[in-house]
C-alpha cells in the first residue's frame, strides 16, 4: 500500500469539510509511521475526531501540549488568558490552573515564569491523566475545583487561572461535532446560562488568593460583564480584556492588598 501524496490527503480532508485541509494533511502525514496508519488517521479525521486528539498534541503558546482522547483541546482564544497569567505571575509565584484539562495554561506559565510553582486540578480523571504529562505530575490533582488543593495554599495563591466550561447547556448540541462528540461533556456544559462553574469559582477564590492575588476567568464576550459582576460582589476589583484577533475574552479580578 503506497502512501498518498499531500494533495491526495488534503482532497480527502477537504471533502470531509476540513477548512485547513492542506495544513491538516501535512500533520497527519508527519504523524503516521506507514501508509496503513495514515489511512486510519485520515478516517478518524473524516469522522470528525479533533485533529489534536488524532496526532496527540496541540500547539498552545508555542508549546507542544499533549492531548489525549476525550480531553478538551486547548483553543487559540485561550492564549489571551495564558498571556495575562504569564504577565501577572512573577518569579516564584504560586499559580493554580483550575479546570485544567490538558494543563495547557499551567504549562504556558511554567515555560515563561522563572521558578513558578504551578498546581492544577480537574474533576475529570481523563484530564488529570493527560495534564500529568504536561505538568509536574505530583501537582496535578483530581477533584472539584479547589477541593483537592493542599490546605497550605490557602491565602497564598498569586494567580488562579480558569478556563471552566461556559457553554450554556442548551447550546452544547449546537457546537461543532468534533467538540460535542469527542470532548467530555463536563468540559463543555456550563449550566443553564453557562456560568454555573464561574459562580462557584468566584465564591471560593477569596479563601485561596493572597492579598493582591488575581483570579483570571475566560468567558464569552456576552458573559464577561456578568462574571465581572460576580467578582465585584465578593470584593474583587474586576476588569475585562478582549483580543479580537483570536476571539479571546478574559475577566480579571484582583483581591485588594
Amino acid at each position: 500500500m503506497d502512501a498518498p501524496s499531500l494533495s491526495e490527503v488534503a482532497d480527502r480532508l477537504r471533502a470531509a469539510g476540513c477548512v485547513f485541509a492542506e495544513d491538516e494533511a501535512a500533520l497527519l502525514l508527519s504523524a503516521a509511521s506507514d501508509a496503513e496508519e495514515l489511512d486510519r488517521l485520515i478516517v478518524d479525521r473524516e469522522a470528525g475526531r479533533p485533529l489534536e486528539q488524532i496526532v496527540g498534541w496541540a500547539d498552545f503558546c508555542g508549546l507542544r501540549v499533549v492531548v489525549e482522547p476525550g480531553v478538551f483541546v486547548p483553543r487559540r482564544r485561550t492564549e489571551l488568558l495564558a498571556r495575562i497569567a504569564r504577565s501577572t505571575a512573577g518569579p516564584g509565584s504560586i499559580v493554580v490552573d483550575l479546570c485544567c484539562g490538558t494543563g495547557a495554561l499551567g504549562a504556558a506559565v511554567l515555560d515563561a515564569v522563572p521558578r513558578a510553582v504551578v498546581y492544577a486540578s480537574d474533576v475529570d480523571p481523563a484530564a488529570v491523566h493527560c495534564a500529568r504529562r504536561n505538568l509536574p505530575a505530583e501537582r496535578v490533582l483530581e477533584g472539584d475545583l479547589y477541593a483537592p488543593l493542599p490546605p497550605s495554599l490557602r491565602g497564598r495563591v498569586d494567580v488562579v487561572a480558569v478556563n471552566a466550561p461556559y457553554v450554556p447547556s442548551e447550546a452544547v448540541a449546537l457546537m461543532p461535532p468534533e467538540a460535542r462528540d469527542h470532548e467530555h461533556l463536563v468540559a463543555l456544559d456550563g449550566g443553564a446560562d453557562g456560568l454555573d462553574v464561574h459562580r462557584r469559582v468566584v465564591r471560593g477564590a477569596g479563601e485561596w488568593l493572597a492579598p493582591g492575588g488575581v483570579l483570571l476567568i475566560e468567558a464569552s464576550r456576552a458573559q464577561a460583564p456578568v462574571t465581572a459582576g460576580l467578582m465585584g460582589a465578593v470584593g474583587l476589583e474586576a476588569r475585562i480584556e478582549h483580543d479580537d484577533d483570536i476571539g479571546g475574552t478574559c475577566v480579571i479580578g484582583r483581591r485588594p492588598r
